[in-house]
């Protein structure tokens, strides 16, 4: 499995994104548990979640309560970086909030912390930028948590190219991560992508496939992605996350999945290489 870093550690180069296996749609808690050890026994050591990842509002951390038992129950649990959020919410409406107050993600670390059944989280992530509140102070939440040893690195989500340089001022350099919505439908991170390049920052694509409602048809809807996927024999999909690992060495694909057999298929993009001419193609705007 070809890997990348995030920090000071290697993870695998594609990640997995847990978000299906808790919202709308969501599989049996068995069928959540077989995917995660799935991702396991292919090689990934990244799997990515949040506490907003629930679907009632009686179940924040539903998400990072199903990785943390996965996790317990398979031989190698103990080797994945697990990345988690705070800051952003869910009413159990349907509906998304943001709270990006400093006591609010100090208390959601607190909360991820005893859900994950960890002293310390992996990779802590500020989840979304709150209006109502100075980035600034949200940011300095996160570097705190990181001074105390609550977090062992920390990130950024949804981030533009203005706040990332600005949190890694805030953090003093410790930035690590930045995920943001990137993929064939959504390229307007390419900023940021090239930002963190720049800056030797992972960058993590989330809906990297476009999305729980749009992954299926990626090949449909992008003629190009289908064309290579058939020279090479291969899916639309796999082709779309070997063109983004393709694209830069700090870039860590977490496509969501709720299926063994999708999230084979995603970790299988590592192993694809592209041609000059393939690259090209898919990567026109």
């Amino acid at each position: 499995m070809q890997t990348r870093r995030i920090g000071d550690i290697e993870v695998s180069a594609i990640g997995l994104g847990g978000m299906p296996m808790s919202i709308e749609g969501r599989p049996d808690e068995a069928r959540s548990v077989d995917t995660i050890h799935a991702a396991l026994d292919a090689g990934v050591t990244l799997i990515d979640t949040a506490d907003a990842y629930h679907l009632h509002a009686d179940e924040v951390g539903h998400n990072e309560t199903l990785i943390a038992k996965a996790l317990a129950s398979h031989e190698r649990g103990s080797d994945v970086l697990v990345a988690t959020k705070g800051g952003h919410l869910r009413p159990g409406d349907g509906s998304w909030t943001v709270n990006g107050s400093p006591a609010h993600i100090k208390q959601a670390c607190e909360d991820s912390l005893r859900r994950l059944g960890v002293e310390a989280i992996g990779l802590y992530q500020f989840h979304r930028p709150d209006p109502t509140v100075d980035y600034a102070d949200s940011v300095g939440a996160v570097r705190d948590l990181l001074d105390e040893g609550k977090i062992r690195m920390a990130g950024i989500s949804n981030a533009n190219p203005e706040q990332i340089r600005l949190a890694n001022e805030i953090l003093g350099g410790r930035l690590v991560s930045v995920q943001n919505q990137f993929s064939p439908a959504f390229r307007s991170s390419e900023p940021e992508l090239r930002l963190c390049d720049e800056l030797g920052i992972a960058f993590l694509p989330w809906s990297p496939l476009g999305g729980i409602s749009q992954a299926r048809e990626l090949g449909s809807a992008y003629a190009r992605f289908a064309q290579v996927a058939e020279a090479h024999g291969v899916s639309p999909q796999r082709v779309c996350l070997a063109w983004m690992l393709a694209k830069s060495p700090v870039v860590v694909p977490i496509p969501g999945s709720s299926r063994p057999e999708t999230i084979r298929d995603s970790v299988a993009a590592a192993e694809l290489t592209l041609t000059a001419e393939e690259f090209a193609a898919l990567d026109v705007m």
